[in-house]
Protein backbone atom coordinates (compact mmCIF):
# COMPACT_ATOMS: atom_id res chain seq x y z
CA UNK A 1 0.00 0.00 0.00
CA UNK A 2 1.21 3.79 -0.53
CA UNK A 3 -0.29 6.06 1.91
CA UNK A 4 0.61 9.40 2.23
CA UNK A 5 0.32 11.56 5.60
CA UNK A 6 -0.21 15.03 6.41
CA UNK A 7 3.00 16.04 7.42
CA UNK A 8 1.90 19.53 8.65
CA UNK A 9 2.26 19.18 12.10
CA UNK A 10 6.29 19.01 11.09
CA UNK A 11 6.42 22.79 10.18
CA UNK A 12 6.43 23.36 14.14
CA UNK A 13 9.86 22.53 16.05
CA UNK A 14 8.12 20.58 19.24
CA UNK A 15 4.44 19.12 20.58
CA UNK A 16 2.41 16.72 20.58
CA UNK A 17 0.88 17.13 17.03
CA UNK A 18 4.38 16.64 15.57
CA UNK A 19 5.78 14.32 17.75
CA UNK A 20 2.77 11.46 16.80
CA UNK A 21 3.66 12.90 13.05
CA UNK A 22 6.99 11.75 13.27
CA UNK A 23 6.80 8.25 15.38
CA UNK A 24 3.50 7.60 13.97
CA UNK A 25 5.00 7.27 10.29
CA UNK A 26 8.35 6.04 11.53
CA UNK A 27 6.94 2.88 13.08
CA UNK A 28 4.16 2.16 10.15
CA UNK A 29 7.28 2.17 7.65
CA UNK A 30 9.78 -0.01 9.94
CA UNK A 31 6.66 -2.30 10.09
CA UNK A 32 5.53 -2.51 6.69
CA UNK A 33 8.95 -2.31 4.57
CA UNK A 34 6.86 -3.35 1.82
CA UNK A 35 4.66 -0.65 1.83
CA UNK A 36 5.89 3.16 0.89
CA UNK A 37 4.87 6.32 3.50
CA UNK A 38 5.29 9.32 2.01
CA UNK A 39 4.76 12.73 4.79
CA UNK A 40 3.30 16.02 2.07
CA UNK A 41 2.18 19.20 3.12
CA UNK A 42 2.26 22.61 1.72
CA UNK A 43 4.57 24.09 3.72
CA UNK A 44 8.24 23.26 4.36
CA UNK A 45 8.83 20.81 7.09
CA UNK A 46 12.28 18.80 8.53
CA UNK A 47 11.57 14.89 7.90
CA UNK A 48 12.25 12.56 11.35
CA UNK A 49 15.46 11.52 11.39
CA UNK A 50 16.34 8.44 11.52
CA UNK A 51 13.82 7.03 9.20
CA UNK A 52 13.42 4.28 6.71
CA UNK A 53 13.92 4.53 3.14
CA UNK A 54 10.32 3.74 2.71
CA UNK A 55 9.70 7.12 4.56
CA UNK A 56 9.91 9.71 2.01
CA UNK A 57 9.26 13.34 1.91
CA UNK A 58 6.94 14.98 -0.85
CA UNK A 59 7.28 18.00 -2.77
CA UNK A 60 5.72 21.52 -2.18
CA UNK A 61 3.11 23.17 -4.25
CA UNK A 62 4.24 23.73 -8.16
CA UNK A 63 1.91 26.07 -9.02
CA UNK A 64 -0.91 29.09 -7.97
CA UNK A 65 -3.54 26.22 -8.51
CA UNK A 66 -1.69 23.40 -6.15
CA UNK A 67 -1.50 26.42 -3.44
CA UNK A 68 -4.92 25.59 -2.76
CA UNK A 69 -3.75 22.91 -0.85
CA UNK A 70 -6.97 20.88 0.26
CA UNK A 71 -8.66 21.18 -2.88
CA UNK A 72 -5.95 20.63 -5.50
CA UNK A 73 -2.49 20.80 -3.69
CA UNK A 74 -2.55 17.51 -1.74
CA UNK A 75 -4.60 15.54 -4.69
CA UNK A 76 -2.11 16.35 -7.24
CA UNK A 77 1.00 15.20 -5.06
CA UNK A 78 -0.49 12.14 -4.62
CA UNK A 79 -1.53 11.38 -7.58
CA UNK A 80 2.53 12.00 -8.45
CA UNK A 81 3.26 9.66 -5.43
CA UNK A 82 1.21 7.15 -6.44
CA UNK A 83 -0.82 7.25 -3.05
CA UNK A 84 -3.76 5.07 -2.64
CA UNK A 85 -4.83 6.62 0.74
CA UNK A 86 -4.66 9.93 3.02
CA UNK A 87 -3.79 10.22 6.47
CA UNK A 88 -4.87 13.73 7.64
CA UNK A 89 -2.71 13.48 10.98
CA UNK A 90 -4.01 17.09 11.48
CA UNK A 91 -7.77 17.60 11.83
CA UNK A 92 -8.25 17.74 7.60
CA UNK A 93 -8.10 15.58 5.14
CA UNK A 94 -8.19 16.52 0.93
CA UNK A 95 -12.05 18.35 0.25
CA UNK A 96 -13.05 15.87 -2.75
CA UNK A 97 -12.79 12.30 -1.84
CA UNK A 98 -10.90 10.73 -5.00
CA UNK A 99 -9.47 8.04 -2.30
CA UNK A 100 -9.94 6.85 1.19
CA UNK A 101 -8.72 9.05 3.67
CA UNK A 102 -8.17 8.48 7.26
CA UNK A 103 -8.50 11.87 10.01
CA UNK A 104 -6.89 11.64 13.62
CA UNK A 105 -9.08 14.17 15.59
CA UNK A 106 -6.95 14.91 18.58
CA UNK A 107 -9.05 16.03 20.82
CA UNK A 108 -12.50 18.79 20.65
CA UNK A 109 -10.07 21.23 22.56
CA UNK A 110 -11.33 23.94 19.49
CA UNK A 111 -14.66 23.50 19.48
CA UNK A 112 -15.13 23.81 23.55
CA UNK A 113 -13.03 26.99 24.32
CA UNK A 114 -12.23 29.39 21.86
CA UNK A 115 -9.75 31.18 24.10
CA UNK A 116 -7.57 27.95 23.91
CA UNK A 117 -6.97 28.27 19.96
CA UNK A 118 -7.47 32.11 18.98
CA UNK A 119 -5.74 30.29 15.85
CA UNK A 120 -8.70 27.43 15.13
CA UNK A 121 -10.93 28.81 12.79
CA UNK A 122 -10.05 27.11 10.05
CA UNK A 123 -10.14 24.00 12.25
CA UNK A 124 -13.49 24.76 13.43
CA UNK A 125 -14.81 25.58 10.09
CA UNK A 126 -13.59 22.73 8.30
CA UNK A 127 -13.21 19.66 10.02
CA UNK A 128 -17.22 19.12 11.18
CA UNK A 129 -18.08 19.06 7.50
CA UNK A 130 -15.12 16.48 6.79
CA UNK A 131 -16.19 14.04 9.34
CA UNK A 132 -20.00 14.86 9.84
CA UNK A 133 -20.53 14.29 5.50
CA UNK A 134 -18.54 11.29 5.36
CA UNK A 135 -15.90 12.82 3.54
CA UNK A 136 -12.82 11.66 5.87
CA UNK A 137 -13.47 7.75 5.55
CA UNK A 138 -12.59 6.90 8.80
CA UNK A 139 -11.83 8.66 11.94
CA UNK A 140 -8.71 8.03 14.54
CA UNK A 141 -8.85 9.49 18.24
CA UNK A 142 -5.93 8.73 20.76
CA UNK A 143 -7.99 7.62 23.68
CA UNK A 144 -11.54 6.13 24.23
CA UNK A 145 -12.45 9.26 26.32
CA UNK A 146 -12.23 11.51 22.65
CA UNK A 147 -13.75 8.84 20.99
CA UNK A 148 -17.07 9.15 22.30
CA UNK A 149 -16.77 12.97 22.39
CA UNK A 150 -16.23 12.65 18.90
CA UNK A 151 -19.22 10.46 17.94
CA UNK A 152 -21.69 12.43 19.98
CA UNK A 153 -20.02 16.25 18.48
CA UNK A 154 -19.98 15.55 15.33
CA UNK A 155 -22.78 12.65 14.56
CA UNK A 156 -20.53 10.24 13.64
CA UNK A 157 -21.80 6.50 13.51
CA UNK A 158 -19.58 4.40 15.82
CA UNK A 159 -18.32 2.23 13.56
CA UNK A 160 -16.46 5.09 11.96
CA UNK A 161 -14.42 6.06 14.78
CA UNK A 162 -11.36 3.99 16.00
CA UNK A 163 -9.47 4.98 19.51
CA UNK A 164 -5.41 4.43 18.78
CA UNK A 165 -3.07 5.02 21.52
CA UNK A 166 -0.40 6.39 21.18
CA UNK A 167 3.32 5.66 22.06
CA UNK A 168 6.35 7.22 23.72
CA UNK A 169 9.50 7.30 21.88
CA UNK A 170 12.15 4.45 22.44
CA UNK A 171 14.13 7.29 23.66
CA UNK A 172 12.10 7.39 27.08
CA UNK A 173 13.45 5.43 29.52
CA UNK A 174 15.23 5.64 33.05
CA UNK A 175 18.30 7.88 32.66
CA UNK A 176 20.60 9.86 35.12
CA UNK A 177 19.32 12.60 36.37
CA UNK A 178 20.22 16.09 34.74
CA UNK A 179 20.41 18.14 38.19
CA UNK A 180 20.63 17.37 41.84
CA UNK A 181 18.47 20.28 43.43
CA UNK A 182 14.58 18.69 43.93
CA UNK A 183 11.97 19.85 41.15
CA UNK A 184 8.72 19.11 40.12
CA UNK A 185 8.58 19.59 36.09
CA UNK A 186 6.14 20.51 33.45
CA UNK A 187 6.67 19.61 29.78
CA UNK A 188 4.59 20.59 26.92
CA UNK A 189 3.22 23.83 24.89
CA UNK A 190 2.89 26.58 27.29
CA UNK A 191 -0.63 27.21 26.71
CA UNK A 192 -4.15 28.36 28.21
CA UNK A 193 -5.59 25.04 28.50
CA UNK A 194 -2.68 23.85 30.14
CA UNK A 195 -3.77 25.79 33.38
CA UNK A 196 -0.17 26.76 34.49
CA UNK A 197 -1.11 29.48 36.23
CA UNK A 198 -3.27 27.39 38.97
CA UNK A 199 -0.19 25.05 38.89
CA UNK A 200 2.24 27.89 39.98
CA UNK A 201 -0.10 29.33 42.88
CA UNK A 202 -0.07 25.54 44.31
CA UNK A 203 3.45 25.10 43.86
CA UNK A 204 4.06 28.74 45.46
CA UNK A 205 1.98 27.38 48.83
CA UNK A 206 4.38 24.49 48.96
CA UNK A 207 7.61 26.28 48.18
CA UNK A 208 7.14 28.19 51.46
CA UNK A 209 7.66 24.59 53.22
CA UNK A 210 9.80 22.60 50.93
CA UNK A 211 13.10 23.74 48.77
CA UNK A 212 11.73 22.21 45.77
CA UNK A 213 11.95 24.30 42.74
CA UNK A 214 9.07 24.16 39.46
CA UNK A 215 10.76 24.05 35.93
CA UNK A 216 8.57 24.68 33.14
CA UNK A 217 9.97 23.23 30.04
CA UNK A 218 8.23 24.04 26.43
CA UNK A 219 7.44 26.24 23.34
CA UNK A 220 5.28 29.51 24.74
CA UNK A 221 2.62 30.48 22.81
CA UNK A 222 1.86 33.98 21.93
CA UNK A 223 -1.32 33.63 23.46
CA UNK A 224 0.34 32.27 27.20
CA UNK A 225 0.63 35.23 29.53
CA UNK A 226 4.39 35.12 30.83
CA UNK A 227 4.74 34.63 34.28
CA UNK A 228 6.77 36.86 36.60
CA UNK A 229 10.39 35.93 37.63
CA UNK A 230 10.76 34.50 41.15
CA UNK A 231 13.00 32.02 42.90
CA UNK A 232 12.66 28.76 42.09
CA UNK A 233 10.46 28.95 39.10
CA UNK A 234 12.78 28.16 36.57
CA UNK A 235 10.83 28.54 32.91
CA UNK A 236 13.82 26.39 30.37
CA UNK A 237 12.23 26.60 27.10
CA UNK A 238 12.08 24.04 24.86
CA UNK A 239 14.26 21.12 25.86
CA UNK A 240 16.01 18.51 23.02
CA UNK A 241 14.45 14.97 23.03
CA UNK A 242 18.14 13.97 24.44
CA UNK A 243 18.23 15.69 27.27
CA UNK A 244 14.14 15.48 28.06
CA UNK A 245 14.14 11.96 29.23
CA UNK A 246 16.81 13.15 32.40
CA UNK A 247 14.74 15.93 32.87
CA UNK A 248 11.99 13.77 33.35
CA UNK A 249 13.64 11.06 35.24
CA UNK A 250 14.88 13.75 38.19
CA UNK A 251 12.00 15.10 38.92
CA UNK A 252 10.22 14.26 42.06
CA UNK A 253 7.00 14.80 40.31
CA UNK A 254 5.65 15.29 36.65
CA UNK A 255 2.82 17.53 37.21
CA UNK A 256 0.30 17.78 34.61
CA UNK A 257 -2.77 20.48 35.47
CA UNK A 258 -4.22 20.76 32.10
CA UNK A 259 -8.16 22.01 31.92
CA UNK A 260 -8.83 19.21 28.85
CA UNK A 261 -6.58 16.84 26.74
CA UNK A 262 -6.96 14.18 23.78
CA UNK A 263 -4.25 11.81 25.09
CA UNK A 264 -1.52 14.09 27.05
CA UNK A 265 1.87 12.60 25.83
CA UNK A 266 3.62 14.03 28.00
CA UNK A 267 2.64 11.95 31.12
CA UNK A 268 3.13 8.39 29.24
CA UNK A 269 6.82 9.60 28.19
CA UNK A 270 7.59 10.62 32.04
CA UNK A 271 5.91 7.28 33.49
CA UNK A 272 7.73 5.50 30.83
CA UNK A 273 11.25 7.24 32.59
CA UNK A 274 9.54 5.85 35.95
CA UNK A 275 8.36 9.97 36.66
CA UNK A 276 5.53 9.83 39.43
CA UNK A 277 2.83 11.56 37.74
CA UNK A 278 0.21 13.71 38.86
CA UNK A 279 -2.69 14.69 36.83
CA UNK A 280 -5.65 16.61 36.43
CA UNK A 281 -9.31 14.77 36.83
CA UNK A 282 -9.31 14.70 33.37
CA UNK A 283 -11.05 11.58 31.27
CA UNK A 284 -8.12 11.32 28.82
CA UNK A 285 -5.83 11.41 31.32
CA UNK A 286 -6.86 9.12 33.62
CA UNK A 287 -7.10 6.61 30.35
CA UNK A 288 -3.38 7.07 30.07
CA UNK A 289 -2.44 7.26 33.43
CA UNK A 290 -4.40 4.51 34.82
CA UNK A 291 -4.06 3.70 38.29
CA UNK A 292 -0.25 5.00 37.69
CA UNK A 293 -1.82 8.75 38.13
CA UNK A 294 -2.44 10.93 40.84
CA UNK A 295 -5.67 12.53 39.98
CA UNK A 296 -6.42 16.05 41.60
CA UNK A 297 -8.85 18.33 41.55
CA UNK A 298 -8.14 22.09 42.62
CA UNK A 299 -5.29 24.26 44.38
CA UNK A 300 -5.64 22.34 47.77
CA UNK A 301 -4.99 18.78 46.73
CA UNK A 302 -2.13 19.82 43.99
CA UNK A 303 -0.39 21.56 47.52
CA UNK A 304 -1.16 18.46 49.07
CA UNK A 305 0.25 16.05 46.38
CA UNK A 306 3.41 18.13 45.97
CA UNK A 307 3.73 18.15 49.60
CA UNK A 308 3.49 14.72 49.64
CA UNK A 309 6.17 14.06 46.74
CA UNK A 310 9.02 15.85 48.60
CA UNK A 311 8.61 14.23 51.54
CA UNK A 312 7.09 10.90 51.11
CA UNK A 313 9.92 8.87 49.72
CA UNK A 314 8.36 5.46 49.42
CA UNK A 315 5.03 6.70 48.47
CA UNK A 316 7.17 8.52 45.52
CA UNK A 317 9.05 5.00 44.82
CA UNK A 318 5.26 3.20 45.17
CA UNK A 319 4.62 5.73 42.22
CA UNK A 320 7.31 5.72 40.30
CA UNK A 321 6.89 1.54 40.07
CA UNK A 322 3.36 2.06 38.60
CA UNK A 323 4.41 4.06 36.07
CA UNK A 324 6.60 1.84 34.70
CA UNK A 325 4.24 -0.76 34.89
CA UNK A 326 1.53 1.11 33.29
CA UNK A 327 4.04 2.36 30.41
CA UNK A 328 4.75 -1.06 29.34
CA UNK A 329 1.19 -1.28 27.90
CA UNK A 330 1.53 1.44 25.02
CA UNK A 331 4.43 1.17 22.22
CA UNK A 332 4.13 3.55 19.01
CA UNK A 333 4.48 -0.59 16.96
CA UNK A 334 1.51 -1.10 18.66
CA UNK A 335 -0.12 2.34 17.48
CA UNK A 336 0.99 1.88 14.26
CA UNK A 337 0.00 -1.79 13.75
CA UNK A 338 -3.89 -0.77 14.92
CA UNK A 339 -3.40 2.50 12.74
CA UNK A 340 -3.12 0.47 9.56
CA UNK A 341 -5.82 -2.04 10.37
CA UNK A 342 -8.12 1.12 10.32
CA UNK A 343 -6.40 1.73 6.72
CA UNK A 344 -7.32 -1.43 5.53
CA UNK A 345 -10.94 -0.87 6.77
CA UNK A 346 -11.33 2.54 4.65
CA UNK A 347 -10.36 1.08 1.62
CA UNK A 348 -12.74 -1.59 2.12
CA UNK A 349 -15.63 0.83 3.13
CA UNK A 350 -14.20 3.19 0.20
CA UNK A 351 -14.44 0.55 -2.44
CA UNK A 352 -17.44 -1.03 -1.25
Amino acid sequence: MRVALDATPLTLSSGGLARYTSELGRALAEDHPGDEFALLSDQSFLMPEPHPANLKGGGLPRNRLERKWWLWGAEREMSRQGSELFHGTNFAVPCFPRRPSVVTIHDLSPWMNAEWHHDAERVRRRTPPLVGLGIATMVITPTHAVRQQVIEFFGVAPSRVVAVHHGASELFRPAKPAVSTPYFLYTGTLEPRKNLHTLVEAWRSVHRRHDVDLVLAGRRRADFAELPAEAGLRIIGEVSDNDLPRLYSGALAVVYPSRYEGFGLPVLEAMQCGACVLISNDAALREVAGEAGVCLDGNQAWAEAMCSAATHPMWLNEQRTKSLARAREFSWTAAAQRTYEVYLEAKRRFEA
